[in-house]
């Protein structure tokens, strides 16, 4: 099977679902541009399976945990060149789900209340510059980071608009956050290295 020639144009989010899952080997969408997505490491998928397990006991009723998701930022009208991002974990409206399943499109930045990334080597600066300017000016109120680099650490971003994201300091050991909801993660078990 030969893959098509990549696209010589800015796409629209219908374009964009319209190229296929792996047409491209393109994940995301940014104005317009197909961006490649660097593949996960083993310790990436261990930790984010881990995370969407502490997570998924304080997700508020009507809302969901979803793991790597396409997301319409909703950033540009109908028709023009627009951004889609596929992070980690989403908690989202319930009802997005089945909107999707439904009516067809992808989950929307107005239907997410977090977002979660871990950093792959090749996704630092992508993750910590690029993305969290995309969920601010998406208007998403939570945006978590988790790295991977020596001990774990997370950070968590609220949105304080206009002024975008409000930043804590990494947290290493245990987190714990009351919004956007309650939850407590032992960051040290995430990566399960506690048998090696």
């Amino acid at each position: 099977m030969t893959t098509p020639p990549r696209p010589d144009r800015l796409l629209t989010i219908d374009q964009y679902a319209a190229l296929g899952e792996t047409e491209y080997g393109y994940a995301e969408l940014q104005e317009g541009r197909l961006v490649r997505s660097p593949s996960p490491t083993p310790d990436h998928n261990v930790v984010v399976g881990g995370l969407r397990d502490c997570l998924r006991p304080g997700v508020p009723d009507g809302h969901e945990l979803i793991q790597d998701v396409h997301v319409d930022l909703e950033l540009a009208p109908a028709g023009r060149p627009g951004s889609v991002r596929r992070p980690d974990l989403v908690v989202v409206d319930r009802a997005a789900r089945r909107r999707v399943r439904s009516s067809g499109g992808m989950i929307r930045a107005s239907e997410i209340i977090l977002v979660v990334e871990v950093l792959s080597p090749d996704s630092h600066r992508t993750d910590s510059v690029f993305k969290r300017h995309d969920y601010a000016d998406a208007g998403i109120p939570h945006y978590w980071i988790v790295d991977l680099q020596d001990r774990l650490s997370l950070v968590a971003y609220s949105l304080t608009m206009p002024s975008g994201y409000l930043e804590t300091a990494p947290v290493r050991g245990e987190f714990t956050a009351t919004e956007p909801f309650p939850v407590r993660i032992d960051l040290d078990w995430l990566l399960g290295d506690e048998d090696v």
